[in-house]
């Protein structure tokens, strides 16, 4: 019978060119693992420099810092005795290669370069590496000086390659490799390898981490075997949260799992397993026939044992859990929260401004802020001495540490509530008092009229021309200005209070504020919001969130938080509130947009994540909302021409949208996730909407028989 092995592997919260940070946290969680008895560690990809570098990893430095990094681990002698599976890029044969090393006992057993990279979505792999994309072939790489001096040889091996230790076999498989569909894990599996370790750099998207957990449960229940995932954690300095959640599974079975969403910097899940688990679960003839045949691969020889030669009669395998998901609105109250106290701290800014409109969308980004200081406030009490670290830096106004979200907000978030007299309503003005006090924000409360006047009267001046409002006889080009005036305004405003109100306060050494931006995916989306107005922050927390999963979070935070006063943001018809309240007119913006927001959620998804056109749209949306006579072909085709109409007219404002946490699948985010031109031809005469028309009259008269 084979011994019991103890593996660990981690999530750590790095953060890009932090070299130092980086390396901290990377030796504390190797220390942690050996602590626990394990005699593996597995770390996230590109740990040592931070996964998130972008264009940095195009520079020689950030590989030289990386081999610094990497010396210092293989000369700590506190971290001997455990075999490491450490990230970081490298150069060879001057290529680079988002790679490796595994490394036993202060020196480099071999460098495992990735062999097919991400390149979809948010990632852009290729952009900063080669692939290896040669599976199985190994190679000699020459070592730095400094690295030959301490290893005692001029190369180590470079390549796909398995590791063959006195009682195991282990290999290595990236990120990527586990969701293409001949994955390395197969043949490895049939190769006799036992444990996998899966380094990764994978980003929260909303509903992803069951697809995750599938393909690790499917990848060790059909083949058998101990699969180590490790991940980052956190905001490593840009659009993305990467959402970590380190797992050990066995033979398809959850056996440890670390949180999805935390504050800390460095977890660490261990599990002890039995390998004679594995070895029976392979017992099927079928894989046996399969396993002769399979392509072999070169064996490193590792003088080293996973398992002890002591027996320990007390100690047990670790019994299976089942999976801990969150539901999309946990998600959501969970993720840009931590997204933002990484923002914050990590910015050395003073706190966060939000104009608060009384509507849902800034009333979600400020309860994102006091989910946000709720976990703040637990993470002292569990005493994370990293957060009261940083808590005693940002929440200056008293030395002691506060003990209530509402302490904390009302120390580093400020809200302020920008009307107009004759536009805003008393029932959102009222909404934003209400919601500030329950979440305890320094909270503001101004009128805008004299700003916008001033603005609007400027072009009377000037040309002797006075804008009206549509319900005050105006064209359509004046109301749409006059909105704007109001709308542009309070972003200037924002940035102003939020420069000033710190020293309104007198906080002790000054400081500014953050503004968030309150502009959801659907509305950036369509295009339904004004250029350089509140959408315009520094970042925003539901820039890539639905309306629909907006109310589902707020009816969530409702009862979760115990806060009833969101019930009335929920029912509240969304306005923008930038027209004059007439006795029969109230601005409402589904019937400004034309559209619901739900339909405009599905418009998105099959635009983007079902990679539809205007034509083929209207065909799918035939079936879903045709097949049961709710709309008619014609009706269907007028609101998929409106939405690309409106989608592709108002395409330039996403080129400055906001850098916004990334949560949804059909963003619209014009930097990195979803790149198309912002100067469209006309979408009425373009050949697909003549298509639709066709389709339409070919309907209709199928109809009429």
């Amino acid at each position: 019978m084979a011994p019991l092995v103890t593996l660990a592997t981690c999530a750590l919260n790095q953060w890009s060119l932090d070299f130092e940070g980086n390396l901290r946290r990377i030796k504390q969680s190797i220390l942690k693992a050996k602590e626990a008895g394990a005699t593996l560690r597995v770390g996230p990809e590109l740990e040592i420099p931070g996964y998130g570098c972008l264009d940095h990893f195009l520079e020689n430095e950030v590989y030289e810092n990386s081999w610094d990094s990497l010396y210092s681990i293989l000369t700590d002698e506190s971290l001997h005795g455990i075999i490491i599976d450490v990230g970081l890029p490298l150069l060879h044969r001057n290529c680079r290669y988002n790679a490796r090393a595994i490394v036993l006992d202060g020196k480099i057993l071999c460098l495992r370069p990735k062999l097919y990279l991400a390149n979809d979505g948010n990632f852009r792999e290729m952009r900063f590496f080669t692939p290896w994309n040669r599976p199985r072939h190994v190679e000699q790489y020459y070592l730095p000086p400094l690295i030959q001096k301490h290893q005692g040889c001029r190369h180590v091996p470079i390549g796909d390659v398995v590791l063959s230790t006195i009682d195991t076999c282990l290999a290595a498989e990236t990120c990527e490799e586990l969701f293409t569909p001949n994955s390395p894990h197969i043949n490895m599996g049939l190769n006799g390898v036992e444990i996998f370790t899966n380094s990764s750099g994978s980003h929260h998207s909303l509903r992803k981490l069951d697809e995750r957990i599938a393909l690790i449960q499917e990848a060790t229940r059909k083949n058998g075997g101990v699969y180590l995932y490790s991940n980052q954690l956190g905001c490593d300095g840009d659009r993305l949260y990467y959402d970590g959640c380190a797992m050990i599974f066995l033979n398809g079975s959850i056996v440890g799992q670390s949180s999805q969403f935390s504050l800390n910097e460095v977890e660490v899940v261990v599990a002890t397993v039995d390998l004679e688990e594995v070895r029976a679960y392979r017992f099927a003839p079928s894989r046996g026939i399969q396993a002769v045949a399979a392509p072999p691969y070169e064996r490193i020889e590792v003088d080293f044992s996973l398992s002890s030669d002591d027996l320990d009669l007390w100690q047990a395998p670790t019994a299976p859990r089942p999976a801990r998901y969150h539901l999309p609105e946990e998600e959501i109250a969970l993720g840009p929260a931590c997204w933002l106290w990484d923002y914050l701290r990590r910015s050395k800014a003073a706190g966060y401004f939000v104009p608060l409109s009384g509507g849902i969308d800034s009333c979600a980004t400020a309860t994102i802020v006091y989910s946000m200081c709720r976990l703040v406030v637990a993470a002292i009490k569990e005493g994370n001495e990293q957060v009261i670290t940083d808590v005693k830096r940002i929440a200056a106004f008293s030395s002691k540490l506060p003990e209530t979200p509402e302490e904390l907000c009302n120390q580093i978030f400020y809200t302020c509530y920008m009307g107009m007299k004759n536009q805003s309503s008393k029932e959102t003005r009222g909404r934003a008092e209400a919601l500030s006090e329950r979440i305890g924000s320094y909270h503001t409360d101004v009128d805008i009229d004299d700003m916008f006047h001033a603005t609007k009267n400027i072009l009377t001046q000037a040309t002797g021309f006075e804008p009206k409002f549509k319900v005050h006889g105006g064209s359509v080009t004046s109301n749409l200005a006059l909105q704007n005036i109001q709308a542009r305004s309070r972003m200037v405003l924002a940035y102003y209070f939020a420069q000033e109100l710190c020293e309104v306060r007198k906080r002790p050494g000054g400081g500014s504020l953050l503004v968030l931006g309150s502009s959801n995916v659907d509305e950036c989306l369509r295009g339904y919001l004004t250029k350089y107005d509140c959408s315009s922050a520094d970042i925003n927390p539901i820039g890539s969130i639905s309306k629909v999963d907006l109310k589902r979070f707020i009816a969530y935070a409702s009862k979760s938080f115990d806060m009833p006063i969101l019930e009335d943001f929920i029912h509240a018809i969304p306005t923008a509130e930038l027209e004059p309240i007439t006795a029969d007119y109230v601005q409402s913006d589904e019937a400004d947009m034309q559209m619901t927001y739900k339909e405009l959620s599905r418009f998105g998804t099959l635009r983007k994540v079902n990679h539809l056109g205007p034509y083929g749209m209207f065909l799918r949306l035939q079936e879903e909302w045709g097949a049961d006579g709710t709309l008619s072909p014609r009706e269907i085709a007028h609101k998929v021409k409106l939405f690309f109409h409106f989608h592709q007219i108002n395409r330039h404002k996403q080129t400055v949208a906001t850098p916004a946490y990334h949560a949804e699948s059909y963003s619209p985010d014009d930097h990195r996730f979803d790149l198309r031109p912002f100067v469209y031809p006309p979408a009425f005469e373009s050949w697909s909407f003549k298509k639709i028309d066709k389709r339409v009259e070919a309907l209709e008269k199928r109809n009429e028989k």
